[in-house]
């Protein structure tokens, strides 16, 4: 469910009509409920209730200060993958008591600033990493709580880019070696060993590979708790799926994932870390944009509008489908004819859709991508020299913009001739 709903025959956000955003901001641009983003923060909240538990939203999946200050006082933990957004989520407010690092090329630098500004806890991904922590921790006097990522090599049956825990990928330590590591970590100064973290994809519309990765941490908390570990938590990672089509679509819910955490874990006595991303703030967006052309091609239409690839890359980089909807509702007879909707960059990729059936729209009329939330803006560009496009968030009937358009001055006054060049003109 989300707050994006026709009334009197305009797409509004929450209380607020998308055609009055667009006439203050522009087109193209990105907008938020706020509502969505709370119901869905506080499913998960109300489906791990009685565990002892921390939700972690992965700022990877939109990482906008005002998203997640707003998070933040809800009591959502931060998951973070870079020292820029720890700095993001410690801007927002979030305590550092509150903040994951996970990534697998932490720097020295960002590890050092985590250890002095306060961290949860490090997701380390491999020996190498450890030992790297554990000289920068002893170095600055401090003790850096950590879990080990491991690897269980389990098929998510996800989209090759966006699958982590098969032993093929970059991510975490093999499960077969995973007493050994924690056996390293026991010995190393500066590290203390609070549990296990396990992260096998993002997008996953069934709870088997989920249910199957937990079991096997399941017997590996036996395993190093026999050791003499001390593991009295579990990160769960993220990666629950959303329906980015409204007919087919049917990912588990939030409370059926709880009730397989509990099936599975629940009488290992741990404290549980969930760190969802796509399902908190995927249906809490849309990208809407306006309509430049209606192009004749050979044998099919071009609806060419003003966003981009470059905007909203998820359809050219992994083919990703999202509901393109008119912002002023077509009536209920209205013919419909397939078009294909593309922008305006130099690359063919630049498809958001072949062959998508919509009513007729003309230059000027607006459409909205529903599901923009997560993975949208967070992974915009300048490509083309197109400014990044604002982000607006809605709170009942009021609206804010979160990111203005920079100006092309903000753009061009970023580059700076080297002074043999300053004097020269071509």
């Amino acid at each position: 469910m989300d707050h994006f709903l026709y009334r009197d025959g305009l797409l509004h956000a929450e209380d607020v009509a998308l055609t009055e955003i667009a006439a203050s901001v522009g087109t193209p641009f990105y907008c938020y409920s706020t509502a969505t983003l709370t119901r869905h923060f506080r499913l998960f909240q109300d489906a791990l209730a009685g565990l002892d538990h921390l939700v972690c939203f992965a700022i990877k999946s939109l990482s906008n200060q005002a998203v997640l200050r707003t998070l933040g006082n809800l009591g959502a933990g931060m998951d973070v993958v870079s020292g820029g957004e720890y700095r993001r989520a410690q801007a927002a407010g979030v305590p550092g008591e509150r903040i994951v690092f996970s990534g697998v090329g932490k720097t020295r630098e960002e590890m050092a600033y985590a250890l002095t500004h306060g961290i949860r806890q490090f997701n380390v991904e491999s020996a190498e990493e450890l030992r790297v922590l554990s000289e920068v921790a002893t170095a600055l006097g401090k003790t850096a709580p950590i879990t080990l990522r491991v690897n269980p090599d389990v098929d998510a049956k996800t989209h090759e880019k966006i699958a982590t825990g098969r032993k093929e990928d970059k991510f975490g330590v093999p499960i077969a070696r995973a007493r050994e590591v924690y056996a390293e970590a026991a010995r190393l100064p500066g590290i203390e060993v609070v549990g296990i973290d396990v992260h096998i994809g993002s997008q996953l519309t069934d709870l088997a590979p989920f249910e199957a990765a937990f079991s096997k941490i399941a017997d590996l908390t036996r395993e190093l708790r026999a050791d003499g570990h001390t593991i009295r938590r579990l990160d769960l990672g993220g990666g629950l799926g959303i329906p980015y089509t409204r007919s087919n679509e049917t990912p588990p819910l939030p409370l059926d994932y709880g009730a397989m955490i509990r099936r599975v874990l629940g009488d290992l006595d741990v404290e549980i870390e969930i760190e969802p991303g796509r399902l908190i703030a995927g249906n809490a967006g849309v990208l809407v944009s306006s309509v430049l052309y209606l192009k004749q091609g050979e044998g099919r239409d071009f609806l060419i509008l003003d966003a981009a690839m470059n905007d909203l890359i998820r359809p050219a980089m992994y083919g990703a489908h999202h509901d393109i909807i008119p912002v002023i509702e077509a009536q209920a007879a209205t013919d419909q004819r397939p078009v294909d909707i593309v922008g305006p960059v130099c690359e063919t990729g630049d498809t958001f859709a072949r062959q998508r059936s919509l009513p007729p729209l003309a230059p000027g009329d607006l459409v909205a991508f529903r599901s923009a939330g997560a993975y949208g803006a967070v992974m915009a560009s300048e490509y083309n020299t197109r400014p990044l496009i604002p982000e607006v968030l809605v709170h009942g009937d009021q609206y804010a913009v979160i990111r203005a358009r920079p100006s092309f001055d903000d753009i061009l006054n970023r580059d700076t001739l080297p002074a043999w060049l300053e004097s020269s003109t071509p």
